[in-house]
């Protein structure tokens, strides 16, 4: 397993620079659309960058409130948005603490967050072992699992022995532990029974074909545990989400031997060509998982790829060993209704919409989309 120590790539005092935290703000400014927080910290540039400066140096800094808030699309999710100043932070230890100590122990087949991986990656590995494995079996199976309530459920205390091991400056460490146990303040919990109740009370109002389906949703939108989840929306999260899997990831790659393995995040299947293995591998993998105090949810089932299956946003099949990607019914209802909208309104960002969904259609056999939607 790998549970090599390996030292930080940085110092805290190192860290303490206004070089770097400047350069962490200008990151942030370029993939910003909320203008107005922008504008709001630059009136007051410069004594922003030195009240981060003063805090870190002082060893003062702990996490502010979050602004939390639902998102509609694709599903009802929660987002938990931080101040400036929290973010600025969050990206500093991101990519001078968590990057460099994380990055080395990964495996290729993690595919989630990273540079040069993703969603165009996960798909290439796809096609890569169905290609592979079709060639002299006529069955090809696909075990997909997927972890109940993610997010919600990673626990502090593991993760947090995982850092220990890149993570050896206790000031630095320090830092990490406040901004994961920030998901433990009472008003966390609070605010996400405000949200839901508010857009219960909207929702009610409307007259809506899914009306029951929204609230159901909403419903089953999970609350923190004490010593449980990663803020949802951070940058230390996303890092911290495709590491605390690390060890299953070699687990299944090492002591398993599943040569046909790919993660994204908490979603992750192993292609075989023997369904009654897969049903071991999942027994095996679920007695694992107990040791990360996470269980599999009801969605984890293995398929025949001749009857297809979804992964990444996307539907594989294979029809007379030829490989079949189709885009999910929900995604195209989702692209059909935001591309109407957009054209009704005549929305000055129409064809830029229209430039990233056509990269996102090309992996996929949608010939008859494209010319529904005019693409």
């Amino acid at each position: 397993m790998d549970s090599l120590e390996t030292k930080p790539s940085v110092k805290y005092n190192d860290l303490v620079d206004t070089v770097k935290i400047e350069e962490m703000y200008k990151v942030i400014r370029s993939n910003t659309k909320n203008r107005g927080k922008l504008h709001k910290f630059e009136l007051f540039y410069s004594s922003n960058i030195i009240s981060i400066f003063q805090v870190l140096k002082n060893k003062k800094y702990s996490h502010s409130k979050y602004n939390i808030f639902l998102v509609h699309e694709p599903k009802y999710r929660i987002i938990m948005s931080e101040i400036m100043s929290d973010k600025v932070v969050n990206h500093l230890f991101s990519k001078y603490v968590l990057q460099p100590g994380i990055y080395p122990h990964l495996i290729a087949q993690n595919v989630a967050t990273r540079i040069n991986k993703g969603t165009k990656e996960g798909i290439r590995y796809v096609k890569k072992y169905i290609n592979k494995l079709k060639i002299n079996n006529a069955k090809i199976y696909c075990l997909k699992c997927d972890i109940k309530k993610y997010f919600y459920s990673i626990d502090h205390e593991l993760i947090l022995e995982k850092i220990k091991r890149f993570a050896t400056d206790p000031e630095i460490y320090r830092v990490l532990e406040n901004i994961i146990n920030s998901t433990d303040e009472k008003y966390v919990n609070k605010e996400i029974d405000k949200v839901v109740q508010k857009e219960k009370e909207r929702i009610s109002k409307l007259n809506i074909l899914d009306k029951d389906k929204k609230i159901d949703e909403l419903n089953k939108i999970p609350r923190y545990k004490k010593g449980k989840g990663l803020p949802i929306g951070n940058m230390t999260s996303q890092l911290l989400a495709i590491y605390f899997l690390n060890d299953l990831d070699h687990y299944i790659k090492e002591k398993l031997y599943c040569k046909y393995y790919i993660r994204y995040m908490d979603d992750f299947i192993i292609f075989d060509t023997n369904k009654e293995h897969l049903k071991e591998l999942k027994i095996q993998i679920e007695n694992k998982l107990k040791e990360f105090k996470l269980e599999l949810n009801n969605k984890t089932h293995i398929y025949d790829l001749n009857h297809g299956f979804g992964f990444l946003g996307y539907q594989f099949l294979l029809k007379e060993k030829k490989l079949i990607i189709k885009i999910n019914s929900d995604t195209k209802r989702r692209i059909k209704r935001k591309m109407r909208k957009l054209k009704k309104i005549k929305a000055p960002n129409y064809n830029q919409v229209k430039a990233s969904y056509m990269g996102y259609f090309k992996v996929a056999h949608t010939k008859n989309l494209l010319k529904h939607l005019d693409l």
